[in-house]
């Protein structure tokens, strides 16, 4: 056998295959060798020579994997020796079956064997239809290898390699089982596609299958990126401290103008809300009524905040207003404590007559007003007070049972009973009101952000830097700066003052769908159609941590107000709560049926309230679902019932935003559906 046909049948595998550098490295050796002295070429020649086995094997490579019979024979080997296994590895062991069989598959279609990749797709489809349904829907649409780059889920699988966690024990045993059946193509795909972490003593358990068995299209990167360090506290110097220090009393510019005379604390404070602050109008009497117990709730909940470690802002907020900051401190004050012995009212504000033109829905900071954005590029405020006293029905596009006792927020004017915003041109995908109400933030498929006054009922300012549909805008707590996610697979952050974006965070693999903000406005999270939740540092624009453990996009992100938490709400009805700090998944609280596209916690952040497309609003326990997996981690069942306080159905509107006020009221908004 001739030494130059084994190293041409060398180089043509390793092309085959796609190992560059090995195939450079293979050629420089090449080169050296011909460069050599002709008797140290000769004994490589007669050492080629003398072991013929070794040369059929080698140029037997590229034969033995151009038969499309092979991926099926070999693949259907590895699953019956996985689902034949010890119980103890078995968990782990069919963790490598999806990766496998999905590779397995789009290698048939590149080499253009359709139909027998259609065979095999269709013959194994069922063992992974449980828990990876969506993805295998979107891969039956992949009829030719032009597909593969196309379409966006299946070129980004075939780009990155697919993380899965194993203990060293099923480790050995996939190799062993692999060299000795000589599954020359199952041993290419793993060791291509799949980058294993392998840790020693015995298998994880079953439950924490959820983390590990879906981590296709993932990076890398992420146990490298989960090392950096995260300062999740609190600002220092925040209003929460400042009233902690005070125990709760009022501050001495408020008690000069307080006691001696109330009818005058009421008229400034009606003055100083104008712009949307919670509960002015709260009568004097009640709260005379409950100002023993809710002195004891703020210093009970400000015990809570202390525990939260505090940070210095890496942005340069804005200064607060005096006669907003006596307001919010007002509210603070007076906020119910929550628990699970006392849980939220809730005031739901119910669209009717959108006709399915509803794409989202904001509710400001103290429900006084709400926003939609529709299909036909409109936005339209609803003023709450003015509501009730509209007489024309005919332009009634929606309605509410919010409490009379809120303070109103700017005016509609007109003779509508809403405030029509026109300016994009195409449907409007997000809102998102200011902290203080006065600023409303609308989103678009024509790729633009709009800041709207709701003083002037007029646009202020266009924001253009995506390319592609913008599906998500946020607020930042401190309001001036804002966060927008996109189809471009980028996240941006701007200020309302600069017509371009301050920041841009790269890094996801597919659509960017949501964006929220920390509590302490130095991170942005991210969640994605790549199944991921990243956060982000906004000051460097890197990313300092990958969330990994869904199972389809991620709809919905909200922050505990303590910065410590995290929740993800998915495409499925998964709801996860992570740990900031380890970047691990603390628990999965499962109970919707359909998409979750709001998440809230409540003020002191013992609450989380999940909104669903399923049309009900579901109340969880954070104390318990943040210290139960701890120590009763096998009792998973019986905590998630736990966790779950309360379900609350609506008759046929799919609950589309939810929002805590400063006062622990929960708003709820949603379009009445006949087909829900």
């Amino acid at each position: 056998m001739d030494e130059e046909e084994i190293e041409k049948a060398v180089v043509a595998y390793l092309k085959k295959k796609g190992f560059k550098q090995t195939e450079i490295a293979f050629q420089e050796e090449q080169q050296l060798n011909k460069n050599s002295s002709s008797s140290i070429h000769n004994n490589n020649s007669a050492n080629s020579q003398i072991d013929p086995d070794l040369t059929k094997k080698i140029l037997s490579f590229s034969e033995f994997e151009t038969g499309p019979q092979r991926y099926q024979e070999e693949y259907s080997k590895l699953r019956s020796w996985a689902y034949s296994s010890l119980d103890l590895y078995k968990h782990e062991l069919l963790r490598v079956l999806y990766p496998v069989f999905i590779h397995c598959f789009m290698e048939l279609v590149a080499r253009g064997h359709i139909q027998e990749a259609r065979a095999f797709f269709n013959s194994y489809r069922e063992d992974h239809e449980m828990t990876h349904l969506r993805d295998l829907q979107k891969l039956e649409g992949v009829l030719s290898p032009s597909h593969l780059e196309e379409m966006e889920f299946a070129h980004s699988i075939r780009l990155s390699k697919v993380n899965i966690k194993m203990c060293q024990y099923s480790y050995d045993l996939l190799l062993q089982y692999l060299h000795k059946t000589e599954s020359i193509t199952m041993l290419g795909i793993i060791n291509e596609r799949i980058n294993f972490q392998v840790s020693p003593g015995q298998p994880g358990s079953i439950s924490d299958d959820a983390e590990v068995v879906t981590l296709v299209a993932s990076g890398h990167d992420a146990s490298l990126i989960n090392q950096k360090e995260v300062h999740w506290g609190l600002l220092e110097d925040s209003l929460e401290e400042r009233l902690e220090k005070t125990g709760g009393s009022v501050p001495d510019s408020e008690k000069f103008d307080g006691d001696p005379k109330e009818g005058e604390v009421e008229e400034n404070k009606k003055k100083s809300v104008e712009g949307g602050k919670q509960g002015a109008p709260l009568k004097k009497l009640k709260k005379d009524k409950v100002g023993v117990a809710t002195g004891k709730s703020s210093r009970t909940e400000s015990s809570t905040v202390t525990t939260a470690p505090r940070v210095k802002p890496e942005l340069a907020l804005p200064a607060i207003p005096v006669e907003v900051e006596l307001s919010i401190l007002e509210d603070l004050r007076n906020r119910v404590q929550l628990s699970n012995a006392s849980l939220p009212s809730v005031s739901f504000y119910t669209f009717v007559n959108t006709h399915n033109g509803l794409n989202c829905a904001s509710i400001s900071h103290d429900g006084s007003l709400v926003a939609g954005g529709f299909s036909d590029s409109s936005l339209k405020v609803w003023d709450m007070a003015k509501l009730g006293q509209q007489t024309g029905p005919s332009f009634l596009q929606g309605e509410t049972d919010s409490p009379s006792s809120e303070h109103v927020l700017g005016s509609s004017g007109g003779r509508r009973c809403y405030t029509l915003l026109q300016g994009h041109s195409g449907p409007v995908y997000s809102a998102s009101f200011s902290p203080d109400g006065d600023f409303l933030l609308s989103s678009s498929s024509d790729s633009t952000i709009r800041l709207w006054s709701t003083k002037l009922n007029a646009n202020v300012v266009c924001y253009k830097g995506h390319n592609y549909p913008v599906w998500d805008v946020q607020f930042s707590p401190a309001g001036h700066y804002f966060a927008s996610s996109s189809h471009d697979r980028t996240a941006k952050i701007w200020s309302v003052d600069r017509i371009q974006p301050l920041r841009i965070m790269a890094g996801h693999l597919s659509d960017v769908d949501c964006v929220q903000w920390h509590a302490n406005c130095n991170y942005i999270a991210t969640g994605s159609s790549d199944k991921t939740v990243r956060l982000w540092d906004v000051q460097s624009g890197d990313c300092v941590r990958i969330f990994i453990g869904h199972r389809s996009m991620i709809l919905s992100l909200a922050m505990s107000p303590d910065g410590r938490y995290m929740a993800s709400g998915d495409e499925d009805g998964t709801v996860m709560m992570w740990d900031l700090s380890s970047g691990r998944c603390i628990t999965p609280l499962v109970g919707h049926s359909s998409c979750v596209w709001s998440l809230a916690f409540s003020g002191e952040g013992s609450l989380l309230a999940s909104g669903s497309a399923d049309c009900t609003v579901k109340l969880w326990d954070v104390t318990t679902s943040t210290k139960a997996p701890l120590k009763e981690e096998n009792k998973s069942g019986s905590n998630n019932r736990l966790r779950l306080l309360k379900t609350l159905p609506t008759k046929a509107t799919p609950v589309y935003a939810l929002h805590f006020s400063r006062r622990n009221l929960l708003f709820a908004a949603g379009a009445f559906s006949k087909s829900a």
